[in-house]
């Protein structure tokens, strides 16, 4: 099984079939297993009848009790042997399917990564690929096993009803690809309506993650109830295709019990037929019966596997278009000033200075995010710094020097310690330093082993307000040349909120900081406030001068007041 630090290697992504072919190829010698352990389980259960009836024939019919103790023992062993290799098959099954699972789950998380803020759909794809589409993917992989162990058991079964009557051997053989003809169609619309049905539902989650995201934005704006329209509608559209997708597998799902059940009779009406003809003995009666019992399991099996190909083939495209995606060409040309320097967004005329430690106000705040992601190049973007066109700069310079830190940003489980630190090491001494700047030394304090105390996913075991003085704490120790945070105290009370915004502006001295807020206290502390209404940078001064120039800031920032008391 593929080891979490193993390269997955490079997928295939001409189709999904192709997809699901190459995770075969990945682990040859496992799925070679799996199907020659499935072939080998199928044709001992399939042999089991034969013995019976020799077990009949030879020794119960005659009364020969030497015949009758060899061919039980024989039928003994080979149930023994049925029952060792199917565990084995199951093991080996288990970890061909655990492989394509991780396999698929890396590929596509390297994808994602690759790919940042480019990734259509944000998380929502992921997300979804993620839940539904790596488990559908892994399962369509038993084809290797049980899948081709069924062939093996239809051959044999036939093999072993052609010494009995051709006739009944004639039946087995065309009544299974009989099966396959009628169930085809059906396989062939599920797909169509499953691929449809899993585009409508990536959109939806992403949606759902939008939804989540902007929730208090949504709130202050009153779209709300717009944006729950629209969810609804969405959401009854997802339920109206998962209705024809569900309709589509009950026939699949019905015919995978009925038609085999209808194919046995056959095979047993005519195996009775034959006997009371006197055309076959006992013995080899009872042998039908057993071939008739031991047939059904392969016959649903082939059609279960058909089932899990179509649905795999839909997850696989899936992926593939994600892993075919490429992120937009990074420019090879400009190089960004050497020196601190001027960040300017033509678009709303918010002007950064460098080492200063501006406040970006806003009474939407979706207004003031959309100027970070411009100014931090994840959105398009015409900003320039120290005149040169940021989009020029190449993106790997832009990351290294800029850092947007947002408020909700991921925080992935595991010690305190590292999730402050981040994929680089610092000293006990800085990462002191961070956290007190953050006025998140109670944070450490409160944890039964401190730094390496396990923090859950998203921090969920920590408060809202310890998951922002955490996350900015992470933003401060990364030490960029410019820093753009999005409202990194919305979550705090004022007591610390104040001593943050005291420690933010100390520990950014002389470097370039610019915070998305309405706080009195954060501004107060902001050598430069940028007030923005529409869009659009409408004024520009220290927070005391905006209070006694700008009747719209002071209405914005003393509303904001009211609201904390």
């Amino acid at each position: 099984m593929i080891d979490a630090y193993e390269d997955p290697g490079s997928p295939e992504c001409r189709g999904g079939a192709g997809y699901l072919w190459w995770l075969v190829r990945r682990q040859p010698g496992r799925c070679l297993a799996g199907a020659v352990l499935g072939g080998a389980w199928m044709a001992l259960l399939a042999v089991t009848p034969y013995l019976l009836s020799r077990a009949v024939d030879d020794g119960l019919a005659p009364g020969d009790p030497a015949a009758l103790t060899g061919w039980t023992g024989a039928l003994l062993a080979a149930g023994a042997a049925a029952a060792g290799v199917s565990v084995l098959r199951h093991r080996t099954m288990t970890r061909v399917r655990m492989d394509a699972n991780f396999r698929t789950v890396k590929v596509v998380v390297q994808q994602a990564v690759r790919l940042g803020a480019a990734l259509p759909g944000g998380a929502g794809e992921v997300v979804t690929i993620g839940v539904g589409d790596v488990k559908t993917i892994s399962q369509a992989l038993t084809v290797v096993g049980p899948g081709l162990g069924s062939v093996v058991a239809c051959a044999v079964v036939a093999g072993l009803l052609l010494s009995v009557s051709p006739q009944l051997a004639a039946v087995v053989l065309l009544g299974v690809p009989a099966i396959a003809l009628v169930v085809g169609p059906l396989l062939g619309r599920l797909q169509g309506a499953e691929g449809e049905y899993r585009q409508r539902q990536g959109l939806l989650t992403a949606r759902i993650g939008d939804l989540a995201g902007g929730l208090r934005v949504l709130n202050g704006l009153g779209g709300k109830a717009l944006v729950a329209d629209a969810f609804r509608r969405d959401s009854q559209r997802l339920r109206a295709q998962g209705y024809r997708v569900g309709s589509v597998t009950s026939w699949i799902q019905s015919s995978s019990v009925g038609l085999p059940s209808l194919f046995l009779a056959v095979v047993t009406w005519q195996a009775a037929r034959l006997a009371a003809l006197g055309a076959i003995t006992v013995g080899e009666l009872v042998s039908v019966y057993g071939y008739v019992a031991v047939l059904s399991a392969p016959v649903e099996f082939l059609v279960q596997m058909g089932y899990d190909i179509s649905r795999g083939v839909v997850a696989a495209r899936r992926v593939v278009r994600l892993l075919r995606l490429t992120p937009a060409p990074d420019p090879a040309g400009r190089r960004a000033p050497a020196e601190p320097s001027v960040l300017y967004d033509p678009e709303s005329g918010a002007r950064v200075r460098p080492g200063l430690l501006t406040a970006l106000v806003c009474a939407r705040p979706a207004d003031a995010a959309a100027v970070v992601d411009r100014l931090g190049r994840y959105a398009p973007t015409a900003v320039t710094w120290g005149g040169v066109p940021l989009a020029e700069v190449p993106l790997a310079e832009v990351r290294a020097r800029i850092l947007v830190a947002d408020h909700e940003a991921a925080l992935f489980a595991g010690p305190l310690g590292e999730l402050v630190s981040g994929r680089r090491e610092h000293d006990a001494a800085a990462v002191a330093r961070a956290l007190h700047a953050t006025a998140a030394d109670d944070v450490v304090r409160s944890l039964p082993e401190g730094l390496g105390s396990a923090v859950t996913e998203q921090g969920r075991s920590l408060s809202g307000g310890q998951r922002q003085r955490v996350r900015l704490a992470r933003a401060l120790l990364a030490g960029p040349e410019v820093l753009l945070a999005v409202e990194p105290t919305s979550a705090l009370d004022a007591h610390t909120e104040a001593a943050v915004a005291d420690r933010l502006r100390a520990a950014r001295d002389g470097r370039t900081t610019l915070v998305t807020t309405t706080s009195p206290l954060v501004l107060d502390r902001a050598e430069v406030v940028l007030h923005l209404v529409d869009g659009k940078v409408a004024a520009t001064g220290t927070h005391r001068e905006l209070l006694a120039s700008e009747p719209e800031y002071r209405a914005l920032v003393a509303r904001d007041t009211e609201t904390a008391r």
